[in-house]
């Protein structure tokens, strides 16, 4: 299994959030362990179905990947014995199979959403999220008024206020304010925000989105007492009113 790097001691370090992979295929397992970590998650690999149950029913994970063909038993049974052993972290399960039939049977064994292979890693990310706001009762995606501290945002007026002063943004800071406030807490790369505001990959090394962070932050930020916009080095940006 990998280590964390580096390893918080629970889910506000850092503003990590710990994910279990369990993945035999080294290939697939290192792909998507490299995607997690550049998002802002802490991952732990387990290759094999008896290391996931014994990891899973030891650790506290706000999310289980689990594929549904480990070499010893297979994830369906992986998941009714941490279900059994009263562990109820969201599980979305991955497998080459896609009848209705092995979806059923996933779901029915626990798991709380079914993704087949091949998966575009933004999908996968994705249905983690909404698994993560089920849980945890966090901010929905339809939701049109969204705030933070004092910072009011309405999706459909497009009004931005701070207590009582309204604050005016460009179409794009607003696009950026409203996915930092649709995933409060968590930590998003340049490399996320880019694709989640922008809509396509670009050059790594652009400096677009640190132009905008601080346009954005001097317009939210710099005239209030509490910064909301935070820099999490080596990782990228966070919002959280701690």
């Amino acid at each position: 299994m990998s280590e964390l790097s580096p390893k918080p001691n629970n889910a506000g370090d850092f503003g990590f959030l710990r994910i279990l992979l369990v993945e035999d295929d080294k290939r697939i397992a290192d792909f998507v362990e490299r995607g997690l970590k550049a998002e802002g998650y802490a991952v732990e690999v387990a290759r094999c179905g008896q290391d996931a149950i014994a990891i899973g029913c030891e650790s506290q994970f706000q999310a289980i990947i689990l594929d549904l063909g480990l070499p010893d038993i297979n994830g369906r049974e992986v998941c009714e014995r941490l279900r059994k052993h009263s562990v109820d972290t969201p599980i979305l399960m991955l497998t080459a199979r896609d009848t209705v039939q092995d979806k059923v049977t996933g779901l029915r064994s626990g798991a709380d959403d079914y993704m087949t292979k091949p998966f575009a890693f933004e999908e996968l990310l994705a249905r983690i999220e909404v698994l993560m706001r089920r849980r945890s009762g966090e901010i929905k995606l339809d939701s049109k008024e969204l705030q933070m501290a004092d910072l009011l945002l309405n999706v459909d007026t497009h009004e931005v206020k701070r207590g009582d002063t309204s604050i005016e943004l460009t179409p794009k800071e607003f696009a950026l304010l409203e996915c930092f406030m649709r995933m409060p807490g968590k930590v998003l790369s340049r490399t996320r925000i880019l694709e989640q505001v922008w809509g396509y990959s670009a050059d790594p090394l652009t400096n677009v989105v640190d132009v905008y962070i601080r346009q954005l932050r001097r317009k939210i930020d710099d005239d209030f007492e509490l910064k909301l916009l935070k820099t999490v080095r080596g990782y990228g940006y966070k919002m959280d009113a701690s």
